[in-house]
């Protein structure tokens, strides 16, 4: 049998240790809350889209935050409240931070767990970092009339 010298031990135990430092850190900053939305896509009870001004696109229609509140009320009426939602962007829009509190509002509300894709990963909504908001129907901004036209005599 032989012998390995204590400095040859020693290396290796560092290496070993420096390895494995390495591999840890490689795994540093995944959550449980995120996953790849081209592998989940298909396992979400309700998708919905964000659309301008915080609306939402919900199976096609385009309702305000107060719309869709009353939409999930219905849907917990019927006894088809889904589990999980998915918020997706639109074509017209992307996922802002007011569409994020509204969703947190329905969450608490509704008890269903909301994910959003943010840039091809999904993540939970966490009613903790997101601060609900009250949900509000949608206000068009308002439009400036055009003077009436002016007389030359």
């Amino acid at each position: 049998m032989t012998r390995f010298s204590t400095l040859l031990t020693r290396a290796a135990a560092a290496i070993l240790l420096g390895s494995m430092l390495v591999l840890a850190g490689c795994h540093r900053g995944s959550t449980k809350d995120e996953v790849r939305t081209a592998d989940m896509l298909n396992q979400f009870d309700a998708v919905i889209k964000a659309y301008k001004s915080g609306q939402f696109i919900v199976d096609g229609a385009v309702l305000s935050a107060l719309d869709t509140g009353s939409h999930f009320a219905y849907l917990k009426d019927q006894g088809k409240l889904p589990k999980t939602v998915l918020l997706e962007p639109s074509d017209d829009s992307k996922i802002r931070k007011q569409h994020l509190q509204y969703m947190a509002r329905l969450q608490l509300d509704y008890g269903f767990t909301v994910y959003y894709d943010d840039g091809g990963v999904l993540k939970k909504i966490s009613v903790v970092d997101t601060k609900a908001r009250d949900l509000e129907d949608y206000k068009a901004p308002p439009k400036t009339e055009a003077p009436p036209p002016q007389q030359h005599y």
